[in-house]
């Protein structure tokens, strides 16, 4: 069965610190506000609690999932929502008990009450379960349960997933091989293949503006975590680096925009040093906005929305080429290598551990920054296979349930793993590779159902067991 997955699928505006705890938790509440509004339901409602299983239930807080459920029902945009308002927000609705469900209607509503925890249990489905129960005016109940399930997906129990699926595409992918016959066919790029395939949904005008401004909150990000110093939410009390790393590198260079700053990088030659420096602090400075919710692009995922746009933002400033049509061109080839992850595996860290998250970021980051620097639609796929082939049984295993340690660094490292791969892809000949991306992909999968689930977003292994409780109680 063939799903069609659109590049503002794979790329979502919205809330970090994590796709599938933060942003999907919220879509969930938001979804089922709607349903409540549709069955004309919600003014009758009492009262709501939410039962976070699993994944969910054990590193919900240092995620934000509390957080989100509660903006989810209050009927906030993950997309508009000024990230200022936070703590603002949640601060009256725990001091007054009461929430605003669907923006419209008020009930009593205590987080600590009204959130449960269950982290013994997880449903059979995926490990990030949700169930929303209302209670009505008259005494009935009513329950929805959600999953989330990886790179701000949701699907509703016994419901069609969400996505745009059910549109019939001229060149239907699901597979590594299925794209290299179509661009083999037509004799099109990866990222040409993909423009037309958007083109059943809208117009190649849209598509373009839809993918300039995705790109234009990434570089928000970029930037803004390069001149935001300070401490990380959450407890363990760690200090952004991305600013001070941008100001030794930026020297005496001054400038008041995004525009201006990017010049002055430039400016700065290309010494090796110098540029991979520069490309670990692009990571860095998107996963710190994102460790404090600020506003960032799942890239497939929020954990790992460091890795795409450092490397394209390596390529504009390193590569001599800052054209709109080359942005558009790395995220629709990015973006359809992610998808092909998804269909074939996981992009949910909770589903395969961190493999799924900054493996396939990698591996999108590298395939896009191969096209773009001229590489042959075999080349695209080997630079993606090569990238996540070094990613491979990388677990998940955040310390304190926070998108922080090791996460952070980790963009940094899938970002220059995406460049060298795509360098080694452009220098070899993929007819003697003897590795396939389709091949890779099975091997993830199934290194996935092999994981402990202890290294799959639990914080229950690895780095989370060994750093002393006194520094990741959060």
């Amino acid at each position: 069965m063939h799903q069609s997955i659109s590049v503002f699928d794979m790329f979502k505006i919205g809330v970090g610190p994590s796709s599938s705890h933060t942003l999907g938790p919220w879509k969930a509440g938001r979804h089922f506000c709607q349903f409540l509004k549709d069955q004309e339901l919600l003014l009758k409602v009492r009262s709501v609690r939410i039962i976070l299983y699993g994944s969910l239930a054990k590193t919900g807080k240092g995620h934000g999932t509390d957080i989100a459920v509660q903006l989810g029902l209050s009927g906030d945009d993950p997309v508009s929502f000024d990230v200022n308002s936070i703590d603002e927000k949640i601060r009256d609705i725990a001091n007054r008990k009461q929430l605003i469900l669907g923006n419209l209607h008020e009930i009593l509503f205590d987080p600590k009450m009204d959130i449960e925890y269950l982290t013994t249990e997880s449903l059979p489905y995926h490990p990030n379960g949700l169930s929303f129960l209302a209670e009505m005016d008259n005494g009935e109940h009513l329950a929805q349960t959600y999953y989330s399930v990886g790179g701000g997906f949701i699907e509703q129990e016994n419901q069609q997933p969400e996505t745009s699926s059910q549109t019939e595409l001229p060149f239907p992918v699901n597979t590594a091989k299925d794209l290299l016959h179509w661009c083999m066919k037509t004799g099109m790029s990866v990222s040409e293949i993909v423009l037309e395939n958007e083109s059943s949904w809208r117009t190649e005008a849209e598509t373009r503006e839809g993918i300039l401004h995705i790109w234009s909150i990434m570089k928000q990000s970029i930037y803004k975590g390069c001149n935001t110093e300070g401490i990380l939410p959450g407890g363990l009390h760690v200090r952004r680096r991305a600013k001070d790393l941008n100001h030794r590198l930026i020297g005496e260079s001054q400038y008041e925009n995004h525009k201006q700053w990017q010049a002055a990088i430039t400016r700065g030659g290309k010494d090796f040093r110098y540029t991979i420096d520069w490309v670990s602090c692009f990571a860095l400075a998107v996963n710190e906005q994102n460790a404090s919710f600020g506003r960032v692009v799942t890239a497939p995922t929020n954990g790992a929305a460091g890795v795409i746009p450092a490397v394209l933002q390596y390529f504009i400033s390193f590569c001599d080429d800052n054209s709109e049509d080359k942005v558009i061109q790395f995220l629709l080839t990015a973006s359809e290598i992610g998808s092909i992850f998804k269909k074939g595996a996981t992009i949910s860290a909770a589903m395969g551990g961190c493999q799924a998250e900054i493996g396939v970021s990698s591996a999108m980051a590298a395939a896009a920054l191969c096209e773009c620097l001229g590489g042959t639609q075999r080349q695209v796929l080997m630079a993606a296979e090569i990238a996540m082939e070094h990613h491979l049984g990388l677990t998940c295993d955040p310390i304190g349930g926070l998108v922080q340690i090791p996460c952070i660094e980790r963009n940094s490292m899938g970002a220059i793993k995406a460049i060298t791969a795509a360098q080694l892809a452009l220098q070899s000949a993929p007819d003697f590779a003897k590795v396939s991306l389709d091949a890779v992909i099975k091997t993830m999968w199934e290194t996935a159902r092999d994981m402990s689930s202890k290294y799959k977003e639990t914080s229950d292994g690895g780095l989370a067991q060994q750093i002393p409780l006194s520094l990741s109680e959060c």
